[in-house]
């Protein structure tokens, strides 16, 4: 047994080093009585005290968003932001959404705001470099810099190698038409929301919540919206309307092709009209659409409403005679004809020779009542409803007398959009169903017992009555041969400052193709057109808007598949043949 004297002089203190130190830590491990309850309560206040720090900047992050997660918000958002294709009848693309890039920046990531204003201005020259400089020196935590940058300018931009600086993804509308059907398109803001038009309309039907759920990534994802516009034709009516409204001089000019069994809008322009891919043109006043928007006293072709009213009423038939000996008289007003006949006419003779006291007279048995009954039937007393956004309300009588219903009567006192005024005709010459007018593809024939306004030998009557106006009347300039066109003109004094002007003239030509069993209504108006030495100083309907729709007839018939007739149809008008109809066989 070794004794602790044995052991060498300078291994003594080591040892005792060794057994204290082990002594010390074993302390740390004992669990006395009297030392347990401080450290405990030393643990218990350092785990508090680490858990209220981490706590607290939770709480910090909950309410204010740090900058990457702002960023990252407005990207998502950004790229979900995914519009549907517009495609005409026939899947043509009238408007789609291409990838393109903004720029953005984080400004309290920014170390030097006038170095980063000074080459971001380099790159960009339109930037105002003041006003850049301002957004770069507030605290916010994303501005943008720059909206729809070329991919030249990213990679530029990128090279700078600025901190802070960033580039978001995001979709571009684009209109690869250009003008075509600018109007019923629409068009779409800097953060691709529909403004007006189609592209207002798709965002009604809850766009933005498919872009919300993440159910739409890219334009394929959401089915296409097909129009009933027909590109083809489209392009041709744009086309003639600008050559008539050039040569007539004319401040504006509009048009439409109906199917009057559909409802469907084949075609619809209105000049001048704006490049939907620079949707700032379309606030100019002067681009509004005429058809739809602007309201309008539609002048004789009122007469065809007129007409149907008297025969549908049962009071007139197609051999009734109207008195135009003399001037119509209503206290200190006289109305009179334009083309004055000065004898008594059969209703077909009052529709051909366009008499205002023929027509007035009808309007007159018929009543006032009924008169604005039937109008409203007719859709002309609200304001019409289609998938444009915009659209007018018709200005209408505060105080509705019998003077009011005999102007009605031949197109003053009442105006109404040309668009509703065509759905009414479309109602007179389609067997008598109303049809709201429709700017999306329809599945066939939307002809509805059910919307019934008038009967079909009125309808009938109606048909035969723009036949003969075609042959023999003023809607013989749109003639075309083949194609049994029959019409009726419209030419309406504008009122300037609350009086009628003699020498601002509105006209219109509705033409029926064919005029036995109708398919198409093709629509013209034109806003101040001048009187030309070839129509011997006439500015009336028949001399301009008749031959432009003639034009527009002769030139789109094939695109919609409407093959020349020369030879007229046996008994196009069976029941008025019964009736011993005035004239001869239209």
């Amino acid at each position: 047994m070794t004794d602790a004297r044995d052991i060498p002089h300078e291994e003594a203190p080591r040892g005792g080093m060794i057994r204290r130190t082990g002594r010390a830590i074993a302390s740390l491990f004992k669990m006395r009585i009297d030392k347990s309850g401080g450290r405990v309560l030393f643990v218990a206040v350092g785990f508090t005290c680490i858990y209220g720090v981490i706590g607290a900047r939770l709480v910090q992050l909950g309410l204010k968003p740090n900058e990457g997660q702002a960023v990252r918000a407005h990207t998502q958002e950004s790229v979900a932001a995914v519009r549907p294709d517009i495609v005409d009848r026939n899947g043509v693309v009238m408007a789609t959404d291409v990838r393109t890039v903004s720029v953005f920046a984080e400004p309290r990531r920014i170390i030097d705001k006038d170095e980063a204003t000074e080459l971001l201005t380099a790159v960009l020259p339109d930037l105002n470099a003041r006003e850049l400089r301002e957004k770069l020196g507030k605290k916010n935590g994303f501005v943008w810099i720059k909206r729809e940058i070329t991919p030249q300018q990213q990679q530029e931009i990128h090279r700078l190698g600025l901190p802070g600086i960033g580039f978001q993804p995001e979709h571009k509308r684009i209109y690869p038409n250009g003008v075509a059907a600018a109007h019923i398109l629409g068009s779409v803001n800097i953060d691709n929301i529909g403004i007006a038009g189609i592209e207002k309309y798709i965002d009604g039907l809850g766009l933005a919540e498919i872009n919300s759920l993440g159910f739409a990534r890219q334009p394929s994802d959401i089915k296409p919206i097909a129009l009933s516009i027909d590109l083809n034709v489209q392009h041709a009516l744009r086309d003639e309307l600008a050559k008539g409204m050039d040569k007539f001089k004319a401040k504006a000019a509009a048009g439409l092709i109906l199917d009057v069994n559909t409802g469907e809008v084949i075609a619809l322009a209105s000049l001048p009209d704006f490049n939907p891919n620079n949707p700032a043109d379309a606030l100019d006043p002067n681009h509004i659409n005429r058809l739809a928007v602007g309201v309008y006293e539609m002048g004789s072709t009122f007469k065809a409403l007129t007409t149907a009213m008297a025969l549908d009423s049962g009071k007139f038939n197609i051999n009734s005679q109207l008195d135009a000996r003399s001037a119509l008289r209503y206290g200190k007003f006289k109305i009179g004809d334009y083309h004055a006949q000065n004898r008594v006419m059969t209703v077909p003779e009052v529709f051909i020779h366009s008499s205002n006291i023929g027509t007035a007279k009808m309007a007159l048995g018929v009543g006032v009542e009924n008169h604005k009954a039937f109008l409203r039937k007719m859709g002309q007393l609200d304001r019409l409803r289609t998938e444009l956004p915009e659209s007018a309300e018709p200005i209408v009588p505060g105080r509705w007398g019998e003077l009011n219903t005999m102007t009605i009567a031949f197109g003053h006192g009442l105006a109404v959009a040309p668009l509703q005024a065509s759905m009414a005709v479309g109602a007179l010459v389609n067997g008598g169903f109303m049809i709201t007018p429709s700017f999306l593809r329809q599945n066939g024939d939307r002809r509805d017992p059910q919307n019934r306004v008038i009967k079909p030998e009125t309808s009938e009557a109606l048909r035969y009555v723009m036949r003969l106006n075609g042959t023999k009347g003023s809607a013989a300039k749109a003639a075309v041969p083949g194609y049994f066109v029959g019409g009726k003109t419209g030419t309406a004094e504008k009122v300037i400052g609350g009086r009628y002007s003699k020498n601002k003239l509105f006209t219109t030509f509705m033409a029926i193709v064919p005029s036995d069993k109708p398919r198409y209504l093709f629509v013209t108006v034109l806003d101040e057109p001048q009187a030309l030495p070839e129509t011997y100083g006439f500015a009336t309907a028949g001399w301009n808007a008749g031959p432009v729709t003639g034009k527009v007839v002769e030139r789109v018939a094939p695109l919609l598949g409407l093959p020349p007739r020369f030879d007229p149809p046996e008994q196009p008008f069976p029941v008025m043949a019964k009736m011993n109809a005035w004239g001869s066989k239209p």
